[in-house]
């Protein structure tokens, strides 16, 4: 199944493992600093009160959602964010945010509907049409 709209669509499996990494706080900050400027895995792991291994799997988890790149820079990692991941992850969002737009209008609609019935009640040839 294909979820999304516009030119990069995301298949289920690719909208899990995306919103299943972005859940975590610390993978989120990753995200956000390596969108701004790439940043070496070391770099990374000294923002963290957590070890070089677990930053690490944080970057993996990242990178097998398409939300980070890695490339090798001598002895360096070098973390990099996909922009278009994230932007095919805010298209869905906005198509969801459209379902439920929908359905509060709908709604509003509905209750106005109901508001002009109760204001102005049907007349005695409107009930009783015979």
């Amino acid at each position: 199944m294909v979820v999304g709209t516009g030119v990069a669509q995301l298949d289920q499996d690719e909208v899990d493992r995306i919103f299943g990494a972005l859940a975590d706080a610390t993978r989120r900050d990753i995200v956000v600093r390596v969108l701004r400027d790439e940043q070496s895995v070391s770099a990374l792991a000294r923002r963290y009160s957590m070890s070089f291994a677990a930053v690490q799997k944080h970057v993996a988890v990242l990178e097998r959602a398409a939300l980070v790149h890695k490339r090798r820079q001598g002895r360096e990692q070098i973390v990099s964010g996909d922009v278009e991941t994230v932007r095919a992850a805010a298209r869905l969002l906005d198509a969801y945010e459209a379902v439920w737009r929908g359905r509060v209008d709908r709604i509003a609609d509905l209750l106005a509907q109901d508001d002009d019935h109760q204001q102005h009640p049907p007349t005695q040839d409107e009930r009783d049409p015979s």
